[in-house]
Parts: C-alpha cells; structure tokens; sequence
C-alpha cells in the first residue's frame, strides 16, 4: 500500500495510529520523502519545507491513516561535562559553528566529527561514541521569522 502524507497533525492525543514512520534526524529535515513505514507500507510526504518532524508528531495520509514519527537510532558523539562554564563555552562554540547538537544537562549530542570531538576534548568535555536518537535543537527560528 503506498501512502502519500500531505497533514501535519502536530503532537496530539487520543489519535489512533495505524503505522509509525521511524527517521533519523536528516530525513526529520526534508519535506519530500520517500521511505517505508514499520507495517511495510510505502510513504511519500508532501510536507511544508523547512519545518522539521518532530519526534512523537503525527501525520494523516491522504487515505485517512495516521502515522507517528519515531526517531531512528544512528552514530552519535555524547560528550559530558560537571563544570556548568566549561559545558557553556563548548555549547558557545558548537553554536558559533552552527553545528547541529542535543543539549541536556551537562550533556551534548552532536553526530560524529573527528575534528569536533578534539575540540570538545580541548575544552574539558569528555566524549564517547553511542549509538541513539538524536533529536537537536531546532534553533531560533524554527517556527519562521522576518525580516
């Protein structure tokens, strides 16, 4: 069965799910795919650019089946710090080269980079390579700006 998703429903409950939809953190990025669901249905999305999905949003097709996204897990570098101003200034730096990352408390997540890692190292962090779901931050203006 092929199911074309053009309608975000948002996070929402009471939502019956008939499949899940299962992405890593770059296919959560794009508006037009083509991928597979968890019962083997095939999936096309026809959604708004530049919105990313949202781990737990659901979606409707064009049939009236709901799918849930579920993020996938994939490669990524967790590094951890005790000291509130060295986590700071690793996430300043981070954030100064626009890298993509997941913040918690004390804890970043960012995809592996060798050179990024030595830098988190240089900093006072340390990093280890796990394997996860990485959902980053989606930044300032992930709900539109102007100018």
């Amino acid at each position: 069965m092929k199911l074309e998703v053009y309608e975000r429903l948002g996070i929402c409950e009471n939502e019956h799910i008939d499949t899940c939809l299962v992405l890593d953190h770059e296919q959560r990025d794009k508006g037009r795919l083509h991928t597979v669901a968890a019962d083997g249905s095939e999936v096309c999305l026809f959604l708004e650019r530049g919105k990313p999905l949202q781990v737990g949003e659901k979606l409707r097709s064009q049939c009236g089946k709901t799918l849930i996204i579920e993020g996938a897990v994939e490669p990524v570098v967790t590094a951890v710090c005790d000291d509130w101003q060295v986590f700071s200034r690793a996430c300043y730096h981070l954030g100064n080269r626009h890298v993509k990352m997941q913040i918690g408390p004390r804890w970043l997540r960012i995809t592996p980079d060798h050179v990024l890692e030595h830098l988190l190292k240089q900093l006072g962090l340390d990093t280890y390579q796990e394997q996860a779901v990485f959902v980053p931050e989606s930044g300032a203006y992930s709900h539109g700006h102007s100018h």
